[in-house]
């Protein structure tokens, strides 16, 4: 009776293992899912034409990261399609908005490229997408530049000289502007230190970062030029000391097209937004190497 009675006993606790451990998978992925939408109901108050809905669908995970006031970073890894007839491997994108935490639209047109990554011309891409980069001035009571440390994100990179330059460069150039402020070392900043190390993890061959209001084109690295984006054309505005463009495009190679929206409070019009996408796209595609032909020549051609 004892022998009859204990596989039943053993499939009995092992049923009550597997149903407790799915109602805490549910219960999980219940708290994950009432954790993003907080998120996104606090993020999309201050994006223009993006909605807590819009923002959910994005499918962004929390990057382990965290502002200084515990914001978590978000983000959303996406592979490139398969293609048979394709040995290399994919061009690798990394898609930051909203550095400067004043800037809503350069956080919120990212949100509006999420939702054409499934088109063909994109899934030809690995992607790397962080749409806010500084969630504490964004989140600030009025949007600020700075992060909570007072500190601009975009003079945080450790260029060559950071610890003479940037400080110098602050006192003369912007007479102490506290909206410039370099911070009191390179990478001093958790979203700059995070920034850093995930540029060595995904290792992308260009990085797109999108900013506002000067309505031009940037550009910094190893590639020619791009001339327009959609109306943007292109105006370089100069080298500044630990900025992502002195540091990624000029000390460690790997291109970086700022785009400067034209306003940085209302987004530009649906066809605008589209055509700025698409000219990107192919501005990648014409001028950034795969990773099979970067170890030779970059590709000669025309810049768009």
């Amino acid at each position: 009776m004892i022998d009859s009675v204990a596989p039943f006993a053993k499939r009995a606790a092992l049923i009550s293992v597997v149903v407790a451990c799915m109602m805490t998978s549910a219960s999980n992925a219940a708290a994950g899912a009432a954790q993003q939408e907080d998120w996104c109901k606090r993020l999309t108050v201050r994006l223009p034409g993006i909605t807590a809905a819009a923002c959910q669908n994005s499918a962004l995970m929390p990057t382990g990261a965290v502002s200084l006031k515990g914001f978590p970073i978000l983000a959303r890894r996406i592979p490139a399609a398969k293609n048979g007839r394709d040995d290399s491997k994919p061009i690798r994108v990394l898609l930051l908005g909203g550095i400067h935490g004043d800037e809503l639209t350069a956080a919120a047109i990212v949100f509006r490229w999420l939702q054409f990554m499934q088109a063909p011309a994109a899934q030809q891409f690995e992607w790397n997408v962080v749409p806010v980069v500084n969630p504490d001035g964004l989140l600030s009571p009025r949007p600020k530049r700075v992060n909570a440390n007072g500190v601009d994100l975009n003079r945080n990179f450790p260029t060559p000289g950071w610890q003479q330059d940037a400080p110098r460069y602050w006192v003369k150039a912007t007479h102490s502007d506290p909206r410039r402020f370099p911070g009191k070392a390179a990478l001093s900043e958790p979203e700059t230190r995070w920034l850093n190390e995930e540029m060595d993890r995904f290792q992308p061959q260009v990085i797109i970062s999108v900013h506002a209001p000067f309505g031009i084109l940037d550009f910094d690295g190893p590639a020619p030029a791009p001339t327009r984006f959609g109306r943007l054309l292109f105006n370089g505005v100069g080298v500044y000391p630990g900025s992502l463009g002195n540091y990624s495009g000029r000390h460690k190679n790997i291109p970086v097209i700022t785009i400067e929206l034209p306003n940085a409070l209302a987004m530009p019009p649906d066809a605008e937004v589209q055509r700025i996408w698409q000219d990107m796209l192919t501005w990648i595609r014409r001028n950034v190497p795969k990773q099979d032909m970067a170890m030779n020549k970059r590709p000669v051609s025309a810049a768009r």
